[in-house]
């Protein structure tokens, strides 16, 4: 989907069409505010000088998307608020109205699967379509069939979408991303050495700035430079598994089927907090933001159906350092006092001498509750019982 909560925004708001907005920093209060100074004015009648600005924003928010306009000024997802507002001191900031965007993101999936059923879940606002079997679906390469897709969801949701068609899942992600906003991308087997070799290896899904780092280190900086090398070469120098898959993807090859049901692997709840905290001085606040973060997940859980066995916390410092530890059950819980007390035991292996800017719990090695055994007593841990937040110090 093309800038997806952005873009239903912009359904809220078309008069902010065309303009660089972006979405992030804070909860649903934007309309109220805007209605109580507009006298109850229809939200698409609100004069966009009225909208808040990224220039006035305050505060530890990153943002989630931005609309094609802001995003000419350099502005993307997962950047900081503040450092945005440098960029585009005039983009218009509202925030993410999660409710609205599981609407449309369960609306434009019926769509495709009224026309295409074959489809893979990838989150929010991205599926993979199997379009082999269906009828016309090879039409045009597979065009037809996209321009149909586009309709569909353009009819049912107001919103458009960008496709990329190809043989398999690795080029088709990345094709999906040659003609945004509202465009189709067909490429075939013969195209892979004119439209995919060229392009930096971090185009690969599945290679993050770590490998890339290391490619460029190595003088290796585009698809094609890195199809150049033997296997062994990237064997060696990557690793047995990452190495061998180097070699696939830089050759267009990819044998993953669509999924069209996948169990879970971890469910999480992270936050990032409006200033640094301190473990010593803001001991109170962090140890109910901890609770509370175990308790969302526990609900998470068994809202879903899921029970799990490996705790996990994630803390980002000051300096922005990212650290994770786990502790690993002997039976299978969602249970929030039991996911709390593992998860301080988690808590105890970290140095918190630093100031923490988030903090995380994640739950893994996920089973169906109904295929689990759960011990007698869920709110115990048989290791050892968790300690007050600071005490994990010592």
């Amino acid at each position: 989907m093309d800038a997806f909560f952005a873009s239903i925004e912009l359904l809220r708001y078309p008069q902010l069409k065309g303009l660089p907005v972006v979405i992030g920093g804070g909860r649903r209060r934007v309309d109220d505010a805007l209605l109580q100074a507009q006298d109850e004015r229809a939200l698409r009648f609100i004069p966009v000088d009225d909208f808040p600005r990224l220039k006035d924003y305050v505060g530890r928010g990153v943002i989630t998307t931005a609309t094609y306009a802001a995003r000419q000024f350099g502005v993307g997802s997962a950047m900081g608020m503040m450092k945005a507002a440098k960029l585009c001191p005039d983009a218009i900031v509202l925030p993410v109205d999660f409710d609205e965007v599981r609407k449309y993101s369960r609306a434009f999936k019926e769509a495709i699967r009224e026309v295409a059923p074959l489809v893979e879940d990838r989150g929010i606002d991205e599926v993979y379509i199997d379009f082999t079997d269906v009828p016309g679906g090879q039409r045009d390469g597979g065009r037809s069939l996209a321009r149909l897709l586009q309709r569909s969801i353009l009819e049912k949701t107001g919103l458009t979408c960008s496709i990329g068609v190809a043989p398999n899942k690795l080029i088709a992600k990345m094709a999906s991303e040659f003609n945004k906003p509202n465009g189709i991308s067909i490429v075939q087997e013969t195209d892979l050495q004119s439209m995919i070799w060229p392009l930096a290896c971090r185009k690969i899904n599945g290679i993050g700035p770590k490998s890339d780092a290391k490619l460029a280190a190595l003088n290796i900086h585009t698809i094609g430079e890195m199809a150049a090398q033997e296997i062994g070469w990237l064997i060696d120098h990557f690793g047995q598994a990452t190495g061998a898959w180097m070699h696939d993807a830089a050759w267009g090859r990819d044998t993953r089927p669509v999924v069209t049901e996948s169990e879970p692997v971890s469910m999480s709840r992270e936050t990032t907090f409006e200033r640094d905290l301190h473990a010593v001085r803001d001991k109170a606040e962090l140890g109910a933001v901890f609770t509370r973060l175990c308790e969302k997940v526990a609900e998470d859980l068994q809202r879903k159906g899921y029970v799990g066995k490996t705790i996990g916390i994630k803390l980002r410092y000051d300096n922005f350092q990212s650290v994770t530890r786990e502790q690993t059950l002997t039976h299978y819980t969602a249970d929030a006092t039991t996911i709390r007390q593992t998860a301080g035991l988690a808590l105890k292996r970290v140095p918190l001498t630093q100031k923490l800017r988030l903090l995380g719990v994640r739950v893994g090695a996920l089973l169906k509750a109904e295929d689990a055994t759960l011990p007698a007593s869920t709110g115990q841990v048989a290791e050892e019982p968790a300690q007050p937040f600071m005490d994990q110090l010592f």
